[in-house]
């Protein structure tokens, strides 16, 4: 039969999120895990490809707003629950689900397109660039010290249940979203994901337990975390879980990192998916110690590159031409001079001559302010058409905070 590529019908979910499961090792899910995600589907910004009656295609979309230098909150489609059917490889299903996707992005009139990749080889033929990274580190609280700034003793640490603390960590986390590019505000629903805690899921630890940070009665930080016991022939030799950590300000932070590193009966503090420049390697007195390793986490794509490079602002002036390639976005091909500062930015179609050429996926990989253009251009994925342009725009894209993705999708 001839595949047919359809919006989801949400009286398929259960049948096409089946397909995904397969796909990912066929290990279902806790049934409350599944729950959430069903939740949070949006039908008519999902995709099914159909093989008569059978699902074997799986791609979404979610609504997001992502924050990008400067502080604005961009609409961004979250790309999402992409896979294909073991039995229908190798037959454009995938391309015919990214080429269908973009094109919807660009009629929603989002900017942007974001995802996690389980393959990143996968998405960058569609122009998707690595555009933030996150740290994972195991801390050997036998061996390491931490150095807490003046202030720190002035917070109190209260304990809380996750569900009847979560308004007031939702706050903590709302007010640090602008703070940093990458970010996403946390739409009505997604409140639920720092809850899921599936006993299934957490491989011998205890469940997710809430410390509040607070000064004069206000809380200014949270920890979520859970604790894993073990024992050696020494003693007490157990793991601490950190799943979230958020303060709005450093001594409130460096409580919450002395708390989780101080737990009763453990060795070791254990934590993924942090921001490259997070606050806890500057208070560990060895990092060597703590094994800090590095991974991509979040892909960028520009789905229209004139509304994308306006939405954010720029640290220097630049004015500046770029020469853009997308051989899968057409309409962003050509030339773009992009004029900004601190204030704000214009990016707009010109036949003027090109200052640096690149393909969109470098700019995605550039657009957050975590990598740098002068970094593409040394590996060659950036070429300088004007002496002195590439430095200009390179200084003008950073960021002075890394760009750091919250959670999952």
């Amino acid at each position: 039969m001839t595949n047919e590529l359809r919006v989801l019908d949400p009286n398929d979910w259960d049948r096409w999120y089946e397909v995904l499961e397969l796909a990912f090792g066929g290990v279902p899910e806790e049934p409350e895990e599944r729950a959430l995600w069903k939740d949070l589907t949006e039908p008519e910004r999902f995709l099914g490809m159909w093989d008569g009656d059978l699902p074997v295609g799986t791609a979404g979309a979610f609504s997001f707003r992502l924050t990008v230098p400067g502080g604005a909150s961009v609409p961004a489609a979250g790309v999402t629950m992409v896979s294909v059917a073991g039995t229908h490889r190798r037959r454009g299903i995938l391309t015919s689900m990214m080429r269908r996707q973009l094109d919807d992005v660009r009629a929603w009139g989002e900017p942007l397109a974001v995802l996690t990749a389980s393959e990143p080889e996968i998405y960058g033929r569609f122009g998707y660039g690595a555009a933030a990274f996150a740290s994972r580190a195991v801390i050997d609280m036998t061996r390491v010290r931490l150095t807490v700034p003046e202030g720190t003793d002035g917070v109190t640490l209260r304990a809380a249940s996750p569900a009847e603390s979560s308004a007031v960590c939702e706050e903590v986390y709302a007010r640090l979203v602008p703070s940093r590019p990458g970010m996403l505000a946390r739409l009505p629903g997604w409140e639920r994901l720092p809850l899921l805690d599936p006993a299934g899921s957490r491989e011998g630890a205890s469940p997710r337990q809430v410390v509040l940070a607070e000064r004069d009665g206000r809380v200014v930080g949270f920890a979520h975390y859970a604790v894993k016991p073990d024992w050696s022939a020494g003693g007490p030799d157990g793991s601490v879980w950190v799943h979230q950590l958020a303060a709005l300000d450093p001594a409130a932070e460096a409580a919450l990192w002395r708390f989780v590193c101080s737990v009763d009966l453990t060795a070791r503090v254990r934590f993924v998916g942090r921001p490259v420049d997070d606050t806890w390697q500057y208070l560990v007195s060895d990092i060597r110690r703590c094994e800090p390793t590095l991974r991509e986490s979040l892909f960028v794509r520009l789905v229209d590159v004139g509304g994308a490079l306006e939405a954010r602002t720029y640290q220097t002036p630049v004015d500046v031409v770029f020469e853009v390639t997308d051989a899968f976005c057409p309409w962003n091909e050509g030339r773009w001079r992009l004029t900004g500062d601190t204030k704000g930015a214009r990016c707009v179609r010109t036949g003027d001559a090109p200052d640096l050429a690149l393909s969109v996926k470098e700019l995605g990989s550039a657009y957050l302010g975590g990598v740098s253009l002068v970094s593409l251009a040394a590996a060659g994925r950036v070429r300088e058409l004007r002496e002195g342009a590439l430095t200009e725009a390179s200084v003008a894209f950073g960021s002075p905070v890394a760009p750091w993705l919250p959670h999952g999708f």
